[in-house]
C-alpha cells in the first residue's frame, strides 16, 4: 500500500483502528461439527497504526489468533519515506511486491497462492514503490523473513501470518521486481509482470541453494464487473542433508507446517459483479467466484486446486463474507495437511466449507 502525502505535516498525525472477526464454519469433513450443525469460532482481534510526520511514515498491524492458531504475531510493521506524490520507500516488515496486488482473489479464504507463500506476504527489508499514470513499479531487497528469535542456527518460528520456508531451511537475500502497465478509459486494466531471486541457507549443511518465481498478472474493471486472472512459475533448490528429499520444502504459519512441492505452476482467475445499495447503513455488496490451481512438475505428485463462490457485504463499519470453499488435496480443505501441497493423495476426496467471516472495522 502507497500512502499519500501531498502536503507536509507539522505535526506527528497517528490513526489507530483495527478489527475484531469471527467464524462461523461447516465443514464436510468433520462428522463431529456437521453433527452440531457447525460452530461459531473466534477469528482474530488486529490492531493498526499508521502514523506521518511530514513525509517519514509508518505502517505496523499486530494480528492476536487463538493460542492453537498461533497466538499473537505481527503482519508487517515498515517505516518510509515519501518523497513526492507516487513514490515512496519503506524499511522494516514490508510487503513483498509480487503478482496481482494485493490479492488474487475476492473472497476471506484468499487464493491458492497464499497458501505457498506467494500471495499478501511480507518479508524485512527495503521496498521501493513509484506510481505513475500509466505505470506502476516496485524494487526490493528482503534480507530474510520476519524473525522472532536471535541467531543464524534458530529456525523460523511457526506464528506467522503469512506462509513462509521454515524448518531448516531459511530464506534470505531475496530480490523482488514488479512492474505493472495500467489503462484507462472505459475499461481499466492493469497488466504485470513480477520476478523474485533468493537464497535458501540450510542450516545442516550450511550451504546456500536458491529459489525463484516468475509472475503474469492481468487485471480488468468494468463498469461493475472485475477480473483477476494470473500464472506463477515457482521453484525451490534447497541443498538438504544426505537422506532428505530435495523435491519438497516446509512451510509454516499460524502455528502450524506442512510440505510444498519445490517445483510448480499456479493458475488464478476471479470475477466478481459489485452492486451499490447506499441504503441507510448498508453500503455495498459483492458476488464472486475464485479458482486456484496448482500443477506440480513431479509426475509423482497429485495436484491441488480450491474454488470460492461467496458474497461480500459491507454494512456501516461491519464486513461480512459468505463464502461455500471447496478443496482437492488442500490442507485447509479436508485433506491430511502435512502432504497436500507436496505428494498429494490420488484417492483424495474434494471437501468442502461453508463459513461466515463476520468483521467490525474501525
Amino acid at each position: 500500500m502507497i500512502y499519500e502525502t501531498s502536503t507536509a505535516q507539522d505535526s506527528l498525525q497517528v490513526h489507530l483502528g483495527g478489527a475484531v472477526r469471527f467464524n462461523y464454519l461447516y465443514s464436510s469433513w468433520d462428522e463431529q461439527l456437521r453433527a452440531q450443525g457447525g460452530n461459531i469460532a473466534y477469528d482474530v482481534v488486529r490492531l493498526n497504526v499508521i502514523a506521518a510526520y511530514k513525509n517519514v511514515l509508518l505502517d505496523a498491524e499486530y494480528r492476536l489468533y487463538a493460542s492453537s492458531f498461533g497466538g499473537g504475531f505481527l503482519k508487517h510493521a515498515w517505516m518510509g519515506y515519501q518523497f513526492r506524490e507516487g513514490e515512496q520507500i519503506q524499511v522494516g516488515l514490508a510487503s513483498i511486491p509480487f503478482a496481482l496486488q494485493p490479492y488474487t482473489g475476492n473472497n476471506w479464504f484468499f487464493n491458492i497462492g497464499y497458501y505457498v507463500g506467494l500471495e499478501d506476504n511480507y518479508d524485512m527489508g527495503i521496498r521501493y514503490l513509484r506510481r505513475k499514470k500509466n505505470w506502476d513499479y516496485d524494487i526490493a531487497f528482503f534480507k530474510n523473513p520476519e524473525t522472532l528469535d536471535i541467531g543464524g542456527g534458530t529456525e523460523l518460528s511457526h506464528s506467522r501470518y503469512g506462509y513462509d520456508i521454515v524448518g531448516r531451511n531459511k530464506k534470505i537475500n531475496q530480490l523482488n521486481g514488479n512492474l505493472v502497465y495500467k489503462t484507462l478509459g472505459t475499461v481499466k486494466q492493469r497488466i504485470g509482470i513480477s520476478a523474485q531471486y533468493g537464497g535458501l541457507y540450510n542450516l545442516d549443511t550450511k550451504q546456500v541453494g536458491n529459489h525463484y518465481a516468475g509472475a503474469l498478472a492481468y487485471e480488468a474493471d468494468y463498469r461493475s464487473w472485475n477480473l483477476k486472472a494470473s500464472f506463477i512459475h515457482a521453484v525451490h533448490n534447497p541443498i538438504n542433508a544426505a537422506g532428505e528429499s530435495n523435491q519438497i520444502v516446509e512451510m509454516a504459519a499460524y502455528g502450524a507446517a506442512y510440505e510444498v512441492a519445490t517445483d510448480f505452476n499456479l493458475y488464478t482467475i476471479g470475477v466478481a459483479k459489485n452492486i451499490d445499495v447506499n441504503w441507510r447503513l448498508f453500503k455495498q455488496f459483492a458476488v464472486y467466484n475464485d479458482f486456484g490451481y496448482m500443477q506440480k512438475q513431479l509426475k509423482s505428485f497429485e495436484n491441488s486446486y480450491m474454488n470460492v463462490t461467496g458474497l461480500r457485504t459491507t454494512i456501516g463499519p461491519i464486513t461480512t463474507y459468505i463464502d461455500y470453499a471447496t478443496g482437492y488435496n488442500h490442507s485447509w480443505f479436508g485433506g491430511n495437511f502435512v502432504d497436500d501441497f507436496s505428494r498429494g493423495n490420488p484417492d483424495a476426496k474434494r471437501h468442502s466449507r461453508f463459513n461466515i467471516n463476520l468483521g467490525y472495522y474501525f
